[in-house]
C-alpha cells in the first residue's frame, strides 16, 4: 500500500482517444486481508487495504460475533496492511457454517442471511430530492473514486439533519457496509433509524447487514436481487435503486419516500 495515497496505487497504461498515447495515474488497490479472533483465523476477505480495523469490526459486529466495542480489547493491523488481529475479553469459537455469498470476490457470512431479522418498526421518511442530493456527496472530487475509479462508497445519512454521518470506500461493496458498521462502533455512533447509501448492487448479505444495523432505508445508484427484494418486504425496510439523475425504483414501503400515494407492490416483478 503507498502510505501517501492510500486505497490506489501508481499505473500507467495505453490509452487510445483519438490515437494511441501513454498515460498514468492511479489504480484502485486490492489485497488479501485476513481477520483473525484470539489467534483463530476467522475469515480471509479480498478489499481494498483501507480502514482494515473498522472492517474487522464491522464484519464481527454484522455477523453478531459481538455487540459492542467493549469486548474488545486488543485491535492491531500488520505492518503491511493484510492482517487484522482481534482479541476479545472471552473465549472464542469460530463459527462451523461458511457461506460464500454473492458479494464482489465472493462475500463471507456464517448463517443463511434470510433468517434471524424481525420486521424493522420506523417512522422515518425521506423526500425523494434529499435523497438524490445525498448522493451527490457521497463520492466529492478528493475520493479515492475520483482519483482511481474501481471503487465502491456507502454511506449512512441522517435524514433528520441532513448530514452524512459516515462516509467510506472500499473495492468490495460488501466491505463498505461493515466498515460502515465498524466506524459507527468506533465513533459511538447508533445507525438505527438512518438511511443507508450505497453504490453498488444491493444482494442479500447487504440487505441482512443493512438490517442488523437497524436502517429502515437502503438506497443504491445500482440494482437489488430478487431476494434483497423479498428480504426487504419481510423485514419492512425500504429498498431503494437506480437513483439516478431524477430518476429511483421503490421496490419496497414507499410510503417512507415522502408519498402517500404509493402502494406496495405484492410480487417481485417490477414494471420499468
Amino acid at each position: 500500500m503507498d502510505k501517501h495515497n492510500p486505497g490506489a496505487v501508481p499505473a500507467a497504461w495505453h490509452e487510445y482517444k483519438d490515437g494511441w498515447h501513454q498515460a498514468d495515474g492511479e489504480i484502485i488497490e486490492e489485497a488479501l486481508i485476513t481477520i483473525y479472533v484470539n489467534g483463530t483465523e476467522l475469515a480471509a476477505i479480498m478489499g481494498t487495504p483501507l480502514q482494515q480495523e473498522v472492517l474487522a469490526l464491522g464484519f464481527m459486529k454484522n455477523e453478531g460475533l459481538i455487540q459492542s466495542l467493549a469486548e474488545v480489547e486488543v485491535l492491531y493491523v500488520s505492518k503491511i496492511g493484510c492482517c487484522v488481529d482481534v482479541w476479545l475479553d472471552r473465549a472464542f469459537v469460530k463459527p462451523e457454517r461458511l457461506i460464500i455469498t454473492s458479494g464482489c470476490g465472493g462475500g463471507v457470512t456464517f448463517d443463511d442471511p434470510r433468517v434471524g431479522i424481525e420486521p424493522l418498526e420506523s417512522d422515518l421518511c425521506i423526500d425523494p430530492s434529499t435523497l438524490r442530493e445525498s448522493f451527490r456527496r457521497l463520492q466529492p472530487p478528493n475520493s479515492l473514486y475520483a482519483r482511481s475509479r474501481g471503487v465502491h462508497a456507502a454511506g449512512l445519512f441522517d435524514p433528520e439533519s441532513e448530514e452524512l454521518l459516515v462516509v467510506v470506500e472500499d473495492v468490495g461493496r460488501h466491505n463498505t457496509i461493515d466498515k460502515i458498521s465498524g466506524l459507527c462502533l468506533q465513533e459511538g455512533l447508533d445507525p438505527r433509524g438512518k438511511v443507508l447509501l450505497a453504490t453498488g448492487r444491493v444482494s442479500s448479505e447487504m440487505m441482512r447487514k443493512a438490517a442488523v444495523m437497524g436502517c429502515p432505508v437502503i438506497a443504491s445508484r445500482t440494482s437489488p436481487t430478487s431476494m434483497s427484494v423479498e428480504m426487504a418486504r419481510a423485514w419492512n425496510i425500504t429498498l431503494i435503486g437506480y437513483v439516478r439523475a431524477g430518476r429511483m425504483r421503490v421496490y419496497s414501503c414507499p410510503e417512507r419516500i415522502g408519498s402517500t400515494e404509493l402502494v406496495e407492490i405484492s410480487d417481485i416483478g417490477i414494471a420499468e
